[in-house]
């Protein structure tokens, strides 16, 4: 469980974060969700450790991140795994390369131990006949798989997920929150995706955060959020429901 209490972050004077509050559960697909600009990503950044907020507390069970020492903050960094928007493969890197390159730099598990871990890691993916292929020769969507299967590769406590589904189709972008709602239960995982994919938000959305010019104005589920009686929410919602319409594109 993550739990975030009174998260407050400026830059040059100007407040991103107005005081956030909000609990993650293991085993649930947790989002946060906004527009462009309103302090999602800043708050993921203050969450995983990229940025330090001026006040607040981020606990990782019970562990308070911001004030923890150098040996606790290692000790749950290690428990994180990471899947980036743009996938952020090692292009020179064979698939299983870029999978065991976690274990490689933070781990003294033997070569057979590693081999193991990542063999099951990709076959968990369904990627098992793509280990000596380069990123150069995979989908979109096979990418997003590595980086989930590099994600996990450390059986970490958290799991963070930027924009899971930017640039893939609806029928990837289907499969992709699948599996990740999958593992997120398989391995009782906290995990949080930050979107404004409402399509992945109604499918796979247990638990979600809405982010309006730096404060949380809603929280709730995917069975809740279309009637929720606020109007910042209910444009959001339109307005994403909307574009995608229009545009025939799953990821804006």
């Amino acid at each position: 469980m993550i739990e975030i209490k009174n998260v407050k972050k400026s830059f040059q004077g100007k407040e991103i974060l107005k005081g956030i509050s909000g609990v993650f559960q293991k085993g649930v697909t947790n989002f946060i969700i906004g527009a462009s600009g309103t302090g999602k990503s800043v708050l993921l950044k203050n969450i995983v450790g990229l940025m330090t907020p001026e006040e607040g507390q981020i606990l990782f069970d019970n562990r308070d991140f911001v004030t923890a020492n150098r040996q606790v903050q290692q000790d749950i960094r290690r428990e994180i795994g990471m899947l980036f928007q743009a996938s952020a493969l090692f292009d020179s890197k064979t698939v299983e390369e870029n999978v065991r390159f976690p274990l490689d730099m933070l781990t003294e598990m033997s070569n057979s131990e590693k081999n193991d871990r990542v063999a099951f890691c990709l076959q968990r993916v369904g990627l098992e006949q793509a280990v000596k292929k380069m990123p150069s020769e995979l989908s979109g969507g096979m990418k997003k798989r590595v980086g989930i299967a590099r994600a996990i590769v450390m059986n970490p406590k958290y799991l963070f997920c930027d924009e899971p589904n930017s640039g893939l189709d609806p029928l990837t972008s289907i499969r992709i929150d699948n599996l990740i709602q999958e593992i997120t239960q398989e391995f009782q995982m906290t995990t949080i995706v930050v979107s404004h994919d409402m399509n992945s938000i109604m499918e796979i959305g247990e638990y979600i955060m809405f982010i309006y010019q730096g404060s949380k104005l809603w929280e709730g589920d995917n069975e809740t959020i279309m009637h929720a009686q606020v109007p910042e929410l209910q444009e959001f919602v339109f307005t994403n429901k909307l574009m995608r319409k229009f545009s025939g594109r799953k990821d804006i």
